[in-house]
C-alpha cells in the first residue's frame, strides 16, 4: 500500500463529557503521511479510505489512542526537587526521561512535603471522539516518505 498525504480539520471532544479538548478549525490544517505512525492509530485507520470533502465522526477507544490510564505512571517526590517552581495542582511540567527524552507530566497533588506527578499522557484513559474534514489526500512524495 503507497503512503498518502492527508490534510484534515478537525474537533475532539472526549466522548463521555463531551468537553471539547481540542480543534484546528479555523487555524492550520493537521497533514499527516499514512503508515508513519504520526497520528493515532485508531484514528488513522477511519480516515485512510476517504477522500477530498468527506466528513466523518469517528470514535476512538483509549486503546488506539493514547492507552489506558496507568496508575503506576503516579510518583511522589519530595518538594525541594521543585524548589525554583511555583507549582499549582494540574500544572504541566517538562523533564528528562530516562533516555534522555522530553516527558511531560502533570502535578497531580502537592503536600507540604511532597509533589505527586502523573506521566500519564493528559489523554490517557479517555474516549476520543474527533469530528473530522478531509481537506486533502494524495499521494505522498518519495522525499515525504523519508
Amino acid at each position: 500500500m503507497s503512503n498518502k498525504v492527508i490534510k484534515i480539520e478537525y474537533t475532539l471532544n472526549d466522548a463521555n463529557t463531551k468537553a471539547q479538548l481540542d480543534t484546528n478549525v479555523g487555524g492550520s490544517p493537521l497533514e499527516f503521511i499514512t503508515d508513519m505512525g504520526q497520528i493515532i492509530p485508531g484514528l488513522e485507520k477511519e480516515l485512510i479510505n476517504l477522500k477530498t470533502g468527506d466528513k466523518t465522526d469517528v470514535v476512538v477507544q483509549p486503546v488506539d489512542a493514547y492507552g489506558e490510564y496507568n496508575n503506576e505512571a503516579l510518583t511522589t517526590l519530595p518538594k525541594e526537587q521543585f524548589a525554583d517552581i511555583e507549582l499549582v495542582e494540574g500544572m504541566t511540567l517538562y523533564g528528562t526521561g530516562e533516555a534522555g527524552e522530553t516527558v511531560q507530566v502533570q502535578v497531580k497533588n502537592i503536600t507540604e512535603t511532597e509533589v505527586t506527578i502523573d506521566y500519564n499522557h493528559p489523554m490517557a484513559g479517555k474516549t476520543l471522539m474527533f469530528n473530522v474534514t478531509i481537506l486533502d489526500v494524495r499521494p505522498a512524495t518519495e522525499e515525504e516518505i523519508q
